[in-house]
């Protein structure tokens, strides 16, 4: 059954992620005059829809986009001359003035760039209500880069990081919160970065080589505790909310509410450091030192094994963490526009810098998420609330728009790439040759598409969240 809310939550959001994007051609085309014949989210067959005035609204079978046909794309007419200025009912070409390919390349450009600007708009207003109504940040995310643990063997420990470590400076940063430094993580895998930190008041420069886990593909918190910079991510002791039945927890008589301030003699303030703990002792017995009401407990378990998951976490103990303590505020409306901005900002930097990291190899094509990823984070966002689900959708439409304008033929970037060398060219590229072009582009996406989803479903079979 819950296979059925994925497929579902996912086609509700990448739908009208696509909606929107589509819209915003549909829209300046039709300012400009163009005839728009098929309105679709979706490729492939017709589902169901309906017609209104000259346009088919569809829903096709293929889930994984859509578009909008405009008449006059892609004909065999040949190259023609197109004027700057405003046609009338027909051209010397037997064009319909109606046509795309009749409209000026100004216009043409306009309706080319509408579809992600539909989307930059989107995830502007997303942040913006996010902002007004729940700005929520993680405390341990913006604070000082605190370290819980090191685990054994790792890359943080080879460059001496040790328990309480603090991060002062991480590949040129200064004073680097938790963000910061899982930003430049994840740009610079299998390449070192720059290192200082303060061990008991004294500060330590040396180097960290961030080679990729290998079993951990994806951006996020889990690379970023594989290399062995576990964030603190609470002052406070680690908090039970539920206790699984017939585990080791469950059996040696913890409850929901208890806080554990010790296990054996680490005290962990992240679910991340007990999994590393475990890991490291290969399920050896333990000792918890446990809060309960505030009076003081002791208790001896024995971890259990549990085979398919991942590496760090197959040990375990049978309970569910308290969630990290949250900043939320309500911003007024004018600082809700500046925090939408920034943003935005900063995640097309980041989207940028991922690209640009994939060339230059510091990147890897791994690391990308298709449709069962993105399936997952929603589900996963669904499972938080509103909020996470309009933070998600805001980052989805920023990468679609992103995306979308890369210079790739058969993409928005690709035709406003063609429109600018007809432009300087002053007559049309020939139409067959154009054509043969977006074939051949389409055939290379399909392939890398192909490449994606099996990189997801490798990645679901190791287990990953």
């Amino acid at each position: 059954m819950q296979i059925v809310f994925i497929i579902l939550e996912f086609a509700i959001v990448l739908g009208f992620m696509v909606l929107v994007h589509e819209f915003g051609h549909f829209a300046v085309a039709k300012l400009c005059g163009v005839k728009v014949e098929t309105f679709s989210i979706g490729f492939g067959p017709r589902i169901l829809g309906f017609k209104y005035g000259e346009t088919d609204y569809r829903l096709s079978i293929l889930p994984l986009g859509g578009y909008v046909k405009m008449a006059g794309e892609m004909t065999h007419e040949g190259p023609s001359a197109l004027a700057d200025g405003i046609p009338g009912e027909g051209t010397t070409d037997g064009r319909s003035s109606r046509d795309f390919s009749a409209r000026p390349r100004w216009q043409r450009v306009l309706i080319a760039l509408a579809g992600p600007c539909a989307n930059f708009i989107l995830s502007f207003i997303l942040l913006a209500l996010v902002a007004h109504y729940h700005h929520e940040v993680q405390q341990y995310r913006t604070g000082a880069a605190v370290v819980d643990y090191v685990p054994a063997n790792s890359a943080a420990a080879r460059a001496g990081l040790a328990i309480g470590d603090t991060i002062i400076s991480y590949d040129g940063k200064q004073n680097p919160n938790w963000d910061v430094v899982l930003e430049e993580t994840a740009l610079n895998l299998n390449h070192p970065v720059a290192l200082s930190f303060l061990h008991n008041g004294q500060r330590t420069d040396t180097t960290l080589q961030l080679s990729t886990p290998s079993n951990a593909d994806d951006f996020g918190a889990d690379t970023l505790s594989q290399i062995g910079l576990i964030p603190r991510e609470q002052t406070t002791p680690l908090g039970l909310s539920t206790i699984a039945p017939g585990t080791p927890a469950d059996r040696a008589g913890l409850k929901a509410g208890d806080q554990i301030a010790l296990i054996d003699q680490i005290a962990p303030h992240s679910l991340d450091t007990m999994h590393y703990y475990l890991r490291d002792r290969s399920g050896a017995p333990a000792t918890l030192q446990v809060l309960r009401n505030g009076q003081p407990l002791t208790f001896n378990l024995v971890p259990e094994r549990i085979d398919g998951a991942p590496s760090y976490a197959q040990w375990q103990i049978g309970f569910q963490t308290v969630p990290t303590p949250v900043d939320v505020e309500k911003l007024p409306a004018g600082a809700a526009i500046v925090q939408s901005l920034k943003d935005n900002a900063d995640n097309s930097k980041l989207i940028l810098r991922v690209l640009q990291g994939m060339f230059t190899r510091h990147v890897s094509v791994k690391s990308l998420s298709g449709p069962v990823g993105i399936a997952q984070e929603i589900h996963f966002a669904f499972n938080l609330g509103m909020w996470p689900v309009f933070q998600l959708m805001a980052n989805i439409s920023t990468n679609l728009g992103i995306f979308n304008l890369l210079p790739i033929p058969i993409l928005d970037g690709g035709m406003i790439l063609f429109l600018l060398i007809e432009a300087i060219m002053r007559r049309d590229v020939n139409e067959v040759l154009k054509e043969r072009i977006y074939q051949v582009a389409f055939v290379c996406i399909i392939l890398f598409a192909v490449f994606v989803l099996f990189n997801d479903v490798t990645k679901l079979h190791l287990g990953h969240p």
